[in-house]
Protein backbone atom coordinates (compact mmCIF):
# COMPACT_ATOMS: atom_id res chain seq x y z
CA UNK A 1 0.00 0.00 0.00
CA UNK A 2 1.90 3.68 -1.29
CA UNK A 3 1.29 5.87 -3.68
CA UNK A 4 4.05 8.55 -4.42
CA UNK A 5 8.41 8.22 -5.71
CA UNK A 6 8.35 7.30 -2.00
CA UNK A 7 7.17 4.00 -2.06
CA UNK A 8 8.63 2.71 -5.04
CA UNK A 9 11.78 1.25 -3.91
CA UNK A 10 10.13 -0.93 -1.73
CA UNK A 11 7.80 -2.05 -3.92
CA UNK A 12 10.36 -3.11 -6.24
CA UNK A 13 12.39 -4.86 -3.40
CA UNK A 14 9.00 -6.44 -2.47
CA UNK A 15 8.61 -7.93 -6.32
CA UNK A 16 12.29 -9.09 -6.11
CA UNK A 17 12.22 -10.66 -3.06
CA UNK A 18 8.26 -11.87 -1.80
CA UNK A 19 5.40 -12.59 -3.70
CA UNK A 20 3.30 -10.22 -4.13
CA UNK A 21 -1.12 -10.43 -4.13
CA UNK A 22 -2.08 -7.39 -4.89
CA UNK A 23 -0.57 -3.31 -4.97
CA UNK A 24 -3.71 -0.97 -2.71
CA UNK A 25 -2.69 2.99 -4.58
CA UNK A 26 -4.48 6.30 -3.80
CA UNK A 27 -7.17 7.27 -7.18
CA UNK A 28 -5.89 8.42 -10.22
CA UNK A 29 -5.87 12.29 -9.90
CA UNK A 30 -6.02 15.49 -11.83
CA UNK A 31 -1.92 16.84 -12.04
CA UNK A 32 -0.66 20.46 -13.25
CA UNK A 33 -2.29 23.69 -15.04
CA UNK A 34 -3.91 21.15 -17.41
CA UNK A 35 -5.40 19.20 -14.66
CA UNK A 36 -4.52 15.74 -16.65
CA UNK A 37 -5.70 12.83 -14.84
CA UNK A 38 -2.60 10.89 -13.78
CA UNK A 39 -1.59 7.56 -11.73
CA UNK A 40 0.07 7.63 -8.77
CA UNK A 41 4.47 6.49 -9.21
CA UNK A 42 3.20 3.77 -7.67
CA UNK A 43 0.38 2.50 -10.06
CA UNK A 44 2.97 3.42 -12.87
CA UNK A 45 5.79 1.81 -11.58
CA UNK A 46 3.52 -2.05 -11.81
CA UNK A 47 1.00 -0.80 -14.59
CA UNK A 48 2.25 -3.46 -17.06
CA UNK A 49 3.61 -5.99 -14.83
CA UNK A 50 0.64 -8.14 -13.81
CA UNK A 51 -0.47 -7.43 -10.43
CA UNK A 52 -3.69 -6.63 -9.20
CA UNK A 53 -4.70 -2.77 -8.71
CA UNK A 54 -6.83 -1.48 -6.03
CA UNK A 55 -7.49 2.18 -5.83
CA UNK A 56 -10.07 3.07 -3.34
CA UNK A 57 -11.32 6.43 -2.74
CA UNK A 58 -11.44 5.85 1.03
CA UNK A 59 -10.77 3.40 3.29
CA UNK A 60 -13.84 3.90 6.02
CA UNK A 61 -16.10 1.43 5.89
CA UNK A 62 -15.23 0.41 2.66
CA UNK A 63 -17.00 -3.41 2.94
CA UNK A 64 -15.87 -3.99 -0.94
CA UNK A 65 -12.23 -3.78 0.00
CA UNK A 66 -12.00 -5.15 3.09
CA UNK A 67 -13.05 -8.68 1.58
CA UNK A 68 -10.94 -8.78 -1.28
CA UNK A 69 -7.99 -8.20 0.78
CA UNK A 70 -9.37 -11.10 2.63
CA UNK A 71 -9.69 -13.06 -0.17
CA UNK A 72 -6.10 -12.33 -1.04
CA UNK A 73 -5.12 -13.72 2.64
CA UNK A 74 -1.53 -12.11 2.78
CA UNK A 75 1.02 -12.96 5.28
CA UNK A 76 1.65 -9.13 5.72
CA UNK A 77 1.21 -6.04 4.37
CA UNK A 78 3.58 -3.10 3.88
CA UNK A 79 2.29 0.67 3.58
CA UNK A 80 4.78 3.10 2.76
CA UNK A 81 3.21 6.64 2.73
CA UNK A 82 -0.29 5.52 1.18
CA UNK A 83 -1.54 8.43 2.35
CA UNK A 84 -4.82 7.13 4.55
CA UNK A 85 -5.26 5.92 7.45
CA UNK A 86 -5.89 2.00 7.92
CA UNK A 87 -9.04 1.25 9.63
CA UNK A 88 -8.83 -1.72 12.62
CA UNK A 89 -10.79 -4.16 10.42
CA UNK A 90 -7.74 -4.06 7.48
CA UNK A 91 -5.14 -4.20 10.12
CA UNK A 92 -6.63 -7.26 11.97
CA UNK A 93 -7.01 -9.84 8.28
CA UNK A 94 -2.55 -10.47 8.04
CA UNK A 95 -1.49 -12.92 9.67
CA UNK A 96 1.60 -10.92 10.56
CA UNK A 97 -0.14 -7.84 11.07
CA UNK A 98 0.55 -4.55 9.04
CA UNK A 99 4.85 -2.67 8.57
CA UNK A 100 5.06 0.85 7.83
CA UNK A 101 8.44 2.14 6.77
CA UNK A 102 8.52 5.96 8.17
CA UNK A 103 11.18 8.12 7.15
CA UNK A 104 12.49 9.24 10.57
CA UNK A 105 13.91 7.74 14.18
CA UNK A 106 10.69 7.02 15.42
CA UNK A 107 8.89 8.63 18.00
CA UNK A 108 10.75 11.66 16.28
CA UNK A 109 8.99 13.42 13.69
CA UNK A 110 5.57 11.33 13.52
CA UNK A 111 3.35 12.46 10.88
CA UNK A 112 3.25 13.85 6.85
CA UNK A 113 6.32 15.75 6.73
CA UNK A 114 9.62 13.86 8.67
CA UNK A 115 12.03 14.58 5.99
CA UNK A 116 10.89 18.44 5.46
CA UNK A 117 11.20 18.67 9.76
CA UNK A 118 14.77 17.49 10.02
CA UNK A 119 16.11 19.78 7.60
CA UNK A 120 14.50 22.59 8.94
CA UNK A 121 15.36 21.90 12.27
CA UNK A 122 18.91 21.57 11.60
CA UNK A 123 19.54 17.92 12.43
CA UNK A 124 22.50 15.89 11.73
CA UNK A 125 21.15 12.65 11.47
CA UNK A 126 17.99 11.15 10.13
CA UNK A 127 17.05 7.96 9.28
CA UNK A 128 13.88 4.79 8.86
CA UNK A 129 11.83 3.07 11.23
CA UNK A 130 10.12 -0.28 10.27
CA UNK A 131 6.95 -0.28 12.81
CA UNK A 132 3.83 -2.09 12.83
CA UNK A 133 0.99 -0.26 12.11
CA UNK A 134 -1.80 -0.11 14.89
CA UNK A 135 -4.91 2.23 15.58
CA UNK A 136 -2.75 5.74 16.10
CA UNK A 137 -0.28 7.35 13.85
CA UNK A 138 3.12 6.10 13.85
CA UNK A 139 2.40 4.84 17.18
CA UNK A 140 3.30 1.46 16.76
CA UNK A 141 5.63 -1.15 17.87
CA UNK A 142 9.51 -0.78 16.19
CA UNK A 143 11.05 -3.69 14.28
CA UNK A 144 14.21 -1.82 13.10
CA UNK A 145 16.28 1.39 13.05
CA UNK A 146 18.89 2.45 9.99
CA UNK A 147 20.42 5.86 11.13
CA UNK A 148 21.98 8.54 8.20
CA UNK A 149 24.11 11.53 8.24
CA UNK A 150 22.14 15.00 7.17
CA UNK A 151 24.52 16.87 5.12
CA UNK A 152 25.22 20.48 4.75
CA UNK A 153 24.01 20.01 0.86
CA UNK A 154 20.74 17.91 1.36
CA UNK A 155 17.53 19.14 0.35
CA UNK A 156 14.42 17.34 0.28
CA UNK A 157 14.83 15.72 -2.80
CA UNK A 158 18.47 14.01 -2.03
CA UNK A 159 17.33 13.09 1.26
CA UNK A 160 13.72 11.68 0.01
CA UNK A 161 15.78 9.57 -2.49
CA UNK A 162 18.21 7.91 0.23
CA UNK A 163 15.91 7.61 2.61
CA UNK A 164 13.40 5.82 0.08
CA UNK A 165 16.17 3.27 -0.88
CA UNK A 166 16.75 2.54 2.79
CA UNK A 167 13.70 2.01 3.82
CA UNK A 168 13.31 -0.59 0.55
CA UNK A 169 16.39 -2.41 2.24
CA UNK A 170 15.84 -1.84 5.58
CA UNK A 171 12.40 -3.71 5.10
CA UNK A 172 14.43 -6.73 2.92
CA UNK A 173 16.26 -7.15 6.83
CA UNK A 174 13.67 -7.10 8.24
CA UNK A 175 10.94 -9.01 7.17
CA UNK A 176 12.81 -12.53 7.18
CA UNK A 177 13.98 -12.09 10.66
CA UNK A 178 10.03 -10.54 11.73
CA UNK A 179 9.46 -14.05 10.50
CA UNK A 180 11.11 -16.11 12.11
CA UNK A 181 10.96 -14.02 15.45
CA UNK A 182 14.68 -13.39 15.48
CA UNK A 183 13.33 -10.03 16.44
CA UNK A 184 10.64 -8.96 18.50
CA UNK A 185 8.28 -5.38 18.47
CA UNK A 186 9.72 -2.40 21.07
CA UNK A 187 7.15 -0.09 22.09
CA UNK A 188 8.06 3.69 21.45
CA UNK A 189 8.52 5.89 23.91
CA UNK A 190 5.84 7.98 24.12
CA UNK A 191 7.88 10.30 26.61
CA UNK A 192 9.73 11.49 23.72
CA UNK A 193 7.17 11.60 20.68
CA UNK A 194 7.39 14.74 18.59
CA UNK A 195 4.67 15.69 15.81
CA UNK A 196 5.21 17.62 12.10
CA UNK A 197 2.77 18.91 10.53
CA UNK A 198 1.24 18.65 6.71
CA UNK A 199 3.04 21.30 4.28
CA UNK A 200 1.62 24.09 2.73
CA UNK A 201 2.38 26.57 -0.18
CA UNK A 202 2.68 29.26 2.51
CA UNK A 203 5.07 27.24 3.94
CA UNK A 204 7.54 28.63 1.71
CA UNK A 205 7.41 32.01 2.27
CA UNK A 206 10.44 33.97 3.04
CA UNK A 207 10.76 35.70 6.27
CA UNK A 208 14.56 37.89 6.10
CA UNK A 209 13.94 38.82 9.23
CA UNK A 210 15.22 35.30 10.78
CA UNK A 211 19.10 34.74 10.28
CA UNK A 212 20.38 33.19 7.36
CA UNK A 213 21.43 29.87 8.18
CA UNK A 214 17.60 29.05 8.89
CA UNK A 215 16.66 30.67 5.98
CA UNK A 216 18.93 28.48 4.23
CA UNK A 217 17.56 25.39 5.63
CA UNK A 218 13.96 26.56 4.57
CA UNK A 219 15.06 26.80 1.31
CA UNK A 220 16.92 23.06 1.20
CA UNK A 221 13.70 21.29 3.19
CA UNK A 222 11.09 23.21 0.64
CA UNK A 223 13.18 22.01 -2.42
CA UNK A 224 11.36 21.51 -5.05
CA UNK A 225 7.93 21.77 -3.56
CA UNK A 226 6.15 23.94 -2.19
CA UNK A 227 9.80 26.20 -3.40
CA UNK A 228 10.86 29.02 -0.88
CA UNK A 229 9.72 31.99 -1.95
CA UNK A 230 9.83 36.00 -2.07
CA UNK A 231 8.08 38.97 -4.12
CA UNK A 232 9.41 41.37 -6.12
CA UNK A 233 7.60 44.08 -8.32
CA UNK A 234 4.49 42.06 -7.35
CA UNK A 235 5.34 38.92 -8.12
CA UNK A 236 6.62 35.44 -6.50
CA UNK A 237 10.35 34.93 -6.71
CA UNK A 238 11.74 31.40 -6.11
CA UNK A 239 14.71 31.22 -4.55
CA UNK A 240 16.36 27.43 -5.48
CA UNK A 241 20.00 26.99 -3.94
CA UNK A 242 21.61 29.34 -1.67
CA UNK A 243 24.67 29.32 0.54
CA UNK A 244 25.23 31.00 4.31
CA UNK A 245 28.02 34.43 4.06
CA UNK A 246 29.01 36.27 6.83
CA UNK A 247 27.60 39.88 7.04
CA UNK A 248 28.31 42.34 9.28
CA UNK A 249 24.55 43.84 11.13
CA UNK A 250 23.96 47.01 9.74
CA UNK A 251 25.81 46.63 6.70
CA UNK A 252 22.73 46.48 4.70
CA UNK A 253 18.83 46.53 5.77
CA UNK A 254 17.28 43.44 6.02
CA UNK A 255 15.94 42.25 2.63
CA UNK A 256 18.65 44.51 0.99
CA UNK A 257 20.11 42.47 -2.12
CA UNK A 258 23.45 43.61 -2.71
CA UNK A 259 26.30 42.47 -5.09
CA UNK A 260 28.58 39.62 -3.74
CA UNK A 261 31.04 38.02 -6.37
CA UNK A 262 29.51 37.54 -10.25
CA UNK A 263 25.85 37.67 -8.25
CA UNK A 264 24.04 38.74 -5.39
CA UNK A 265 23.19 38.07 -2.12
CA UNK A 266 20.55 39.29 0.23
CA UNK A 267 20.70 40.44 4.11
CA UNK A 268 18.93 38.85 6.85
CA UNK A 269 18.45 39.00 10.31
CA UNK A 270 21.69 37.69 11.11
CA UNK A 271 24.36 37.14 7.94
CA UNK A 272 23.20 36.76 4.44
CA UNK A 273 22.49 34.28 2.04
CA UNK A 274 24.13 34.32 -1.51
CA UNK A 275 21.92 33.43 -3.82
CA UNK A 276 22.88 30.67 -6.00
CA UNK A 277 19.92 29.90 -8.23
CA UNK A 278 16.49 31.93 -8.76
CA UNK A 279 13.41 32.02 -10.45
CA UNK A 280 11.15 34.66 -11.28
CA UNK A 281 7.16 33.94 -11.69
CA UNK A 282 6.64 32.94 -14.80
CA UNK A 283 10.04 32.26 -16.25
CA UNK A 284 13.08 29.72 -16.34
CA UNK A 285 15.42 29.18 -13.33
CA UNK A 286 18.46 31.18 -13.26
CA UNK A 287 21.80 31.56 -11.83
CA UNK A 288 21.97 34.83 -9.72
CA UNK A 289 24.42 35.94 -11.86
CA UNK A 290 22.34 35.45 -15.57
CA UNK A 291 19.44 37.30 -13.13
CA UNK A 292 21.75 40.25 -12.15
CA UNK A 293 22.34 40.37 -16.26
CA UNK A 294 18.72 40.78 -16.95
CA UNK A 295 17.18 42.48 -14.27
CA UNK A 296 19.86 44.49 -13.24
CA UNK A 297 17.20 46.29 -10.78
CA UNK A 298 17.09 43.97 -8.54
CA UNK A 299 20.38 45.47 -6.91
CA UNK A 300 19.20 47.45 -4.16
CA UNK A 301 15.95 46.70 -3.67
CA UNK A 302 14.16 45.47 -0.13
CA UNK A 303 12.80 42.35 -0.59
CA UNK A 304 9.52 41.41 1.84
Amino acid sequence: MGTPDFSVPALDAIINNFKLLAVVTQPDKKVGRKQVITPSPVKKFVLDKGYEILQPASLKGNIELISRIKELQPDLIVVVAYGFILPPELIAIPKYGVINIHASLLPKYRGASPIQSAILNGDKQTGISVMLIDDKMDHGALLAQKTITITDYDNFESLHNKLSQLGADLLLDTVPKFYSEQIKPVPQDESKATYCKLITKEDGKIDWNKFAEEIDRQIRAFTPWPGTWTEWKGKSLKVIKSKVIKSEVGSHKVGEVFKVNDGIAIACGKDALEILELQLEGKKPMTAKEFSNGYGDLIGAILK
